[in-house]
């Protein structure tokens, strides 16, 4: 089956300070040719980030540079490995195009539908490489102009969802790929702001260490400090159907995010 789109990969708004946040998970689109092969389920696209451009509306306030996917990862994960490896080998996880969702129910409609390699690879070439390209221009840039740099990835999940991690998660899951794409110094103050937020959980390097964006292009030693912070989705929206923004709930958690990301830009820029 071939593959087409007619939405480009991203949305990139670049700023003047020398921070990046990446949010590879908010795209809601889905190619129709394509959405008739999922189920009614997935044409829902129920596992996406749902408001984290809202929620951090505050990005362009402090200058931060934004990226923005546009496709939903049922299309292309833009957190995953080109090649597809397992970030968590041993404990399940969905792939490069998913096949099932986080409930663990099938993306498509029948077998006949899934997407064999050629479609992978023209799905990779049309969403995952502009998407990386924009995302490492954009870090080549900030280095330059700034000398240390930092890259936030901005993530939400439900809160329970038992395929994945037993109970309920931390509400603030940061992840500096196991203390590989960060320095330690700015992970303990991250840590820090998590934990003493009050009436919300917080934790690093627990379930959640990092995806491939974090360990791809993090590199402290180099000046490039890159930080994931998965929330529960709980903290700031409704887990189900519609999935609505919850602009009262949100202003409780808010705070707390700007004060993570105020915290990352005075690390960077004190160097």
């Amino acid at each position: 089956m071939s593959f087409t789109t007619t939405e480009p990969a991203f949305r990139f708004r670049q700023g003047t300070r020398p921070l990046l946040i990446s949010m590879p998970h908010v795209g809601t689109y889905v190619p129709p040719a394509l959405a008739a092969r999922l189920t009614g389920e997935a044409r829902q696209v129920p596992d996406t980030d749902w408001h984290l451009e809202r929620l951090y509306d505050f990005a362009d306030e402090l200058g931060a540079s934004v990226l923005v996917a546009t496709h939903s990862r049922y299309v292309v994960d833009l957190n995953r490995p080109p090649d597809g490896a397992s970030l968590y080998p041993g404990q399940s996880v969905t792939g490069l195009c998913p096949v099932d969702t986080f409930d663990d129910t099938p993306v498509y409609a029948s077998a006949d539908d899934l997407p064999d390699d050629a479609e992978i690879a023209a799905r990779r070439d049309a969403i995952w490489q502009p998407y990386h390209r924009q995302l490492q221009a954009e870090l080549d840039r900030m280095k330059a102009a700034h000398g240390t740099i930092a890259l936030w990835d901005a993530h939400s999940i439900r809160s329970v969802l038992p395929r994945f991690f037993e109970g309920k998660l931390p509400d603030l899951n940061l992840g500096t790929g196991k203390g590989s794409s960060c320095d330690p110094a700015l992970a303990a103050t991250l840590l820090g702001i998590a934990e003493s937020a009050t009436g919300y959980t917080g934790v690093l390097n627990g379930r959640f260490t990092g995806g491939y964006i974090t360990r791809q292009y993090g590199n402290p030693a180099a000046g490039v400090h890159a930080v994931q912070l998965e929330m529960t989705q709980s903290s700031y929206m409704q887990e189900k159907l519609p999935f609505d923004y919850l602009p009262e709930v949100a202003a409780g958690v808010q705070p707390h995010v700007r004060r993570m990301i105020e915290a990352v830009l005075e690390f960077v820029e004190r160097r």
